[in-house]
């Protein structure tokens, strides 16, 4: 990736990144109203289009912020394809309507479905997580909270009023718990094979 140019779009990772409300609002007016046309085109309606833009882009927000996202392709075709993807998962999900698809709405190429692939495939990742983190006990949840917030285990378990072995061994065990409670799910297994 030594040589890798970056597209000019990228201003737009960075206005979320900065929360820029000149360029967020550049974003909504110029690309929001081909995503709503598209939904509402597919058995959805605006406020629905609305909510699919919003998630999509606090989903690019998480990969820009933890990942380091560093668009090669045209905004325009990565979010479209990202929003589209979003909306007809949420139509396979709840309902057997009829779906259109008109790849015609946007130029799509080989750099953009990369993109919005790995953004899908961090994102499955994420809500998995969020999902198998969920079914920890109260004290598991706690401890890994507060580590994902402190620097150093002696600073947990000052936090938290316990020896730093404890911490330590603690940690580790609620790690094990979530792994095991991770992989044992077929989402897992789903990624797994889309990587």
């Amino acid at each position: 990736m030594g040589n890798t140019k970056f597209h000019s779009d990228q201003k737009y990772i960075e206005a979320l990144l900065k929360n820029d409300t000149v360029v967020l609002t550049e974003i909504y007016d110029k690309f929001a109203p081909k995503v709503v046309g598209y939904i509402k085109n597919n058995s959805g309606d605006e406020s629905r289009a609305q909510d699919i833009i919003q998630e999509t882009l606090i989903t690019i927000y998480k990969q820009a912020k933890e990942k380091g996202l560093q668009l090669t392709c045209p905004f325009d075709a990565y979010f479209f394809l990202l929003c589209k993807r979003k909306w007809l998962n949420e139509l396979k999900k709840h309902s057997n309507n009829q779906v259109t698809i008109n790849e015609e709405i946007v130029s799509i190429d080989d750099e953009s479905v990369r993109f919005a692939e790995e953004t899908e495939i961090f994102n499955a990742k994420h809500e998995l997580f969020k999902e198998m983190f969920d079914q920890l006990g109260k004290a598991c949840k706690e401890l890994l909270k507060v580590t994902f917030t402190t620097k150093s285990m002696e600073e947990v378990a000052l936090k938290l009023g316990q020896s730093y072995g404890y911490v330590r061994k603690k940690k580790s065990l609620c790690i094990g718990q979530l792994t095991k409670l991770v992989q044992n799910t077929p989402k897992f297994n789903k990624i797994k094979n889309l990587l």
